[in-house]
């Protein structure tokens, strides 16, 4: 057996619990510090079909674009840089792109573009850079990472032309990108977007009723009342469509419900998949306790949100590795009194979330 495969792979997963009543509840931050997101999966016990003002917030998700084989360089137009950039909130990454194999960018919301580079590449470019915090035995990837919004560089500034020259006329990147801009939407990209085949895309929504389903038996006031590990194992295997209903005998899967543990008669699955924004999300958690307030409902609500496995950045930023998982994500429970537990979770090769 290799040796990667008799031990049972790192992993960080860091467990909070307070309430949206309180005034330094950190939730509205640590939303925003994972930039790029893929899929949100929403589990709602008690529940056959999604409330109307629900149903309206999985709809109204900002769209984004598919840009074929743009040219990275392009990310420094002057244009783009003046009225998409330097307004902020702008989400691009490399579509299809592994980060242990590729070149990979990502461009976020406060104006930083990182590219994750193999070495050939990087020397290549020309700019300053420095060694990936996951190279092993030798240095073979790069990370270069430059703030677009400095004074340093401004175009026609030194360095603006150096990495300019470097992506234009050297390295001469190109890949499908994935770009979103909050505050303007498609309006301020529609110059970059003129020039290259692009396609508009919605977040795909899809949903899915469950019946006798066992659930485990959460308590607001108590993080330890379920296993954590075992709890995020349930929520993925519900999502997935597997069953956790297996006996001491069973050889396809030993997943099984946490104890303690009840059975709901009805839950509803919900998932959005896309580049997926910060700020949908947060607005989809403020309906999320809206719907909780109802008085008939005495329960809870679980909300996932998965970052890109191969985005070169995960929380706040920092750079984000892949070697098995490239697990970065975050599961929220909400409850009915507006206390939460959230789970921030990373795979083998992060800084631990914020």
């Amino acid at each position: 057996m290799s040796v990667d495969l008799d031990q049972t792979p790192r992993s960080l997963l860091v467990c909070d619990r307070s309430s949206f009543l309180n005034e330094k509840n950190r939730i509205s931050s640590q939303v925003e510090q994972l930039h790029f997101n893929y899929k949100v999966s929403l589990l709602l016990p008690e529940c056959s079909s999604a409330p109307s003002h629900l149903d309206a917030v999985f709809n109204s998700f900002n769209s984004f674009y598919l840009i074929r084989n743009m040219p990275i360089y392009e990310l420094l137009d002057k244009h783009f840089l003046k009225t998409a950039v330097y307004q902020g909130s702008v989400y691009g990454v490399s579509y299809r792109t592994r980060i242990d194999e590729d070149n990979c960018v990502a461009l976020m919301p406060n104006g930083h573009l990182s590219l994750s580079l193999d070495k050939d590449s990087f020397e290549l470019l020309g700019v300053e850079g420095k060694p990936s915090r996951f190279n092993h035995r030798t240095t073979c990837r790069y990370v270069v990472c430059v703030d677009l919004t400095d004074s340093s560089m401004a175009p026609g500034g030194r360095g603006y032309q150096r990495l300019l020259t470097g992506l234009r006329s050297r390295l001469q990147l190109k890949t499908d990108f994935l770009l979103s801009h909050h505050p303007g939407g498609g309006a301020s990209l529609q110059d970059l977007l003129s020039r290259y085949d692009w396609s508009e895309h919605r977040p795909d929504v899809s949903s899915h009723t469950l019946t006798d389903l066992s659930c485990p038996a959460l308590q607001s006031c108590d993080l330890q009342s379920c296993d954590p590990h075992s709890l995020l194992e349930w929520i993925g295997a519900v999502d997935a469509h597997i069953s956790c209903e297996n006996s001491s005998s069973s050889f396809l899967s030993s997943l099984v419900c946490p104890e303690p543990k009840t059975t709901v008669s009805r839950a509803l699955s919900v998932s959005v998949c896309g580049l997926l924004l910060p700020q949908d999300v947060h607005r989809l958690i403020q309906q999320i306790r809206y719907y909780l307030e109802q008085p008939r409902l005495e329960s809870w609500v679980s909300l996932t949100v998965h970052g890109f496995v191969d985005s070169p950045v995960s929380w706040r930023g920092n750079e984000h590795g892949v070697l098995r998982g490239g697990e970065n994500f975050y599961s929220l429970l909400i409850f009915h009194d507006q206390t939460y537990q959230l789970h921030l979770a990373t795979g083998a090769h992060d800084t631990c979330p914020p």
